[in-house]
């Protein structure tokens, strides 16, 4: 069995590093997070988030005077193209948006994607790069790919990634079922060997600069988190043409230590883009681990009614559907309805989801109601096909929560998966502008309190596919909830 322990034998005990030692180093620069689906906000707090991305928006969130912005592209349900020009569109505005503004306010982007390493990687960071250049001249001198997230079981060891499983293993991310996803699979969980195999070869392994816990934690015999910071910029002076790093990280406080050693690479010149997981951009701008909201706290500043809550899951990855039997095992008092799927793609379609409309806010009247797709996933061997199968679906659960929340608006909404909980956000809730509250879960599961739209007031929480044990969204829920 591969442990943790077993690992880490022979690298050195991680560095304390306290997150204000790394707000300290920020100064007047502000991160915008081009987020490809809505959960990379489940690690941070007091963060504004666009759904739409104008010139306009990033003034609005610029002004807000926090360190990051976290941006709803929603990429990972587009084919390439479309993520290309989306990331293209959201450089341009924000940096317009800056200039506007006439500030001396730096503007850094960060490509937030997946722990688990889908999403359209090397082509995001590769966009967001040439568009910096065309606008501002800057060249990107590196590229750093930071997929771990502690908090959920994934964490990089001697340039392996892993997730945790059961008992303690640790499995390489490659052999989960994370790997075998129709549009982003691949076959190698040593990220220099990822990087050679998603670039088709235009990076080799060897090109990638490796800071492993040697260097992570190169201060920790003497307790300086400064040594560790030289450490790692000093690894960095070679970085030029957007070379990718990649970094050993299995705790918070590897994420902080690597923070200060890439802001100093920054202080000395270099021009860093980052493709990361969730909780990078937590100790990136030296917010402390926040504690889970409690049910008073969800609640503050808003009024809620007699209407039960709406949780609707999409996702169809395992520990969803164990998620999903639990709760609907537990909460006797909810009413459960399934979006059979299949029917969707009949001529029947429409009067269909008449009828599940119906439905739901009619049990709205007091019940809270679980919604979700049919566990049959229907798929096809061509990824295009998967991403078209996979936007009808999600185009059909959207229809019934914007119709359900104009008819009988819900005392919360939680969506259950990436691409389910981004267009339920954007369209189903028509948030355009939002402020992240903070996680529900430890490290994980993000709420966001809309500020404009027929959702407002309402508190809307983002719940990933692929995080939390059997029972996290019945414990999500039962904080919501008045009947569970």
């Amino acid at each position: 069995m591969t442990t943790e322990t077993n690992l880490l034998a022979g690298y050195p005990a991680e560095l304390a590093v306290s997150a204000d030692a790394v707000a300290q180093t920020l100064e007047n620069r502000i991160f915008v997070v081009l987020d490809d689906d809505p959960t990379g906000t489940q690690s941070v707090s007091d963060l504004p988030v666009l759904t739409r991305w104008e010139t306009e928006d990033f003034t609005w969130a610029f002004g807000e005077g926090k360190p990051a912005v976290y941006v709803l592209t929603n990429t990972r349900s587009l084919d390439p193209a479309e993520a290309a020009a989306r990331n293209e569109e959201v450089v341009r505005n924000a940096l317009d948006a800056s200039t506007r503004l006439g500030s001396d306010l730096r503007v850094s982007f960060v490509s937030r994607s997946d722990s688990t390493l889908r999403g359209h990687y090397p082509l995001e960071p590769d966009v967001i790069a040439a568009t910096v250049a065309e606008m501002s001249g800057e060249a990107t001198d590196g590229v750093v790919i930071i997929p771990a997230f502690p908090d959920a079981g994934r964490i990089t060891i001697g340039g392996v990634h892993y997730t945790r499983g059961s008992d303690d293993e640790l499995i390489p991310v490659a052999e989960t079922e994370f790997a075998k996803d129709a549009t982003f699979g691949f076959t190698n969980s040593a990220l220099p060997k990822y990087v050679e195999e998603k670039s088709g070869g235009r990076f080799s392994s060897g090109d990638v600069i490796v800071l492993d816990l040697n260097i992570i934690r190169a201060g920790s015999e003497t307790s300086d988190p400064e040594f560790s910071a030289t450490a790692i910029a000093d690894a960095l002076d070679g970085a030029t043409g957007s070379t990718p790093i990649v970094a050993d990280i299995v705790t918070e406080n590897d994420l902080r230590a690597l923070s200060l050693g890439l802001a100093e690479a920054e202080r000395r010149g270099k021009r860093l883009l980052y493709r990361v997981g969730p909780p990078f951009m937590r100790a990136r701008i030296g917010q402390d681990v926040r504690e889970p909201l409690t049910s008073d706290e969800a609640f503050a500043g808003t009024s809620p009614g007699t209407a039960g809550g709406l949780i609707v899951v999409g996702s169809h990855v395992g520990v969803t559907t164990r998620q999903l039997n639990v709760l609907t095992t537990e909460h006797s008092a909810a009413r459960i309805v399934e979006i059979d799927v299949e029917r969707l793609f009949t001529a029947e379609a429409d009067r269909y989801l008449d009828e599940v409309v119906d439905t739901v806010s009619t049990a709205l009247n007091g019940a809270d109601v679980i919604v979700h797709t049919s566990r049959l996933l229907v798929r096809a061997d061509d990824p295009a096909e998967s991403l078209r199968i996979a936007r009808t679906v999600s185009a059909a659960v959207v229809d019934v929560v914007n119709r359900t929340l104009k008819a009988f608006p819900p005392r919360f909404v939680i969506a259950k998966g990436g691409i389910t909980s981004s267009d339920v956000a954007a369209h189903g809730l028509e948030i355009r502008h939002a402020i992240v509250r903070g996680p529900m879960l430890p490290g994980i599961v993000s709420l966001w309190a809309p500020v404009d739209g027929p959702a407002k007031g309402i508190p809307y929480i983002v719940f990933a596919g692929n995080v939390g044990d059997d029972r996290s969204l019945a414990d999500v829920t039962r904080t919501l909830s008045v009947t569970f």
